[in-house]
């Protein structure tokens, strides 16, 4: 594989580290973050290791993508066919020969459709945390207004303790700021993580596209009939 590819995976595994001892040495501030909101902040982080899970799983799927393509451009034919996504340019490589410019069209075509379906779950999961945050922003805001609502209409303002009433209905109010603030800050923190990792995804597969490209244009042949189509 070539150098770009192997930076890329390690670029993936270098971020996913720094997350790594970033949590390790700031865990006390994490978790009292986390404990804001037990269950949401359980759920945003639960679908941020999965998206990062996920991610890593779809570039080592890529692994033997990109090896079949640079043994085809070493002159090796007898390579297995690809896992998935380059089995329509495969296909047509199997025969020998020089390609037609619409056969190479509508396998690179295919080739990029079938890349960007197997983005799409990183794209769901990268927005679902921003909806987590934001769902977590507005439940909170609900609490703190429906907690200084009852707060207000609680309070005896003629009695002398109004004011350590204030302060115990004070609890509810700041737990709902705790909640909005939180799951915001974690539901973006995740889709960073995931985003970046899913741009790194995006690249690898660029690669491989490209350099498949590149070596079905040293192949390609215009014929008579490719120039009356266009």
């Amino acid at each position: 594989m070539t150098n770009r590819f192997h930076r890329i995976l390690n670029r993936m595994a270098l971020f996913t580290a720094l997350l790594a001892v970033g949590m390790i040495l700031y865990w006390r501030p994490f978790m009292q973050v986390a404990v804001a909101n037990i269950y949401l902040n359980g759920v945003i982080i639960g679908v941020t290791l999965f998206g990062v899970g996920l991610c890593f799983v779809h570039m080592f799927r890529l692994i033997p993508e990109y090896r079949w393509v640079c043994a085809f451009k070493n002159g090796r034919r007898n390579v297995a066919m690809p896992p998935r996504l380059l089995r329509p340019a495969a296909i047509l490589l199997r025969g020998g020969g020089r390609v037609r410019v619409s056969d190479m069209s509508a396998a690179m075509d295919m080739v990029a459709i079938r890349m960007d379906d197997s983005r799409e779950s990183v794209r769901y999961i990268t927005n679902t945390l921003i909806f987590l945050g934001l769902l977590g922003t507005f439940w909170g805001l609900i609490m703190t207004v429906g907690g200084f609502a009852d707060l207000i209409g609680g309070l005896n303002f003629e009695d002398v303790a109004v004011l350590d009433q204030l302060q115990q209905g004070l609890s509810k109010p700041l737990s709902g700021m705790a909640t909005a603030f939180t799951s915001s800050l974690m539901g973006l923190g995740g889709s960073l993580a995931v985003g970046f990792l899913g741009l790194q995804m995006q690249m690898a597969q660029n690669t491989i596209y490209s350099e498949l490209e590149e070596y079905l244009a040293g192949r390609t042949r215009v014929r008579a009939d490719d120039e009356n189509e266009n």
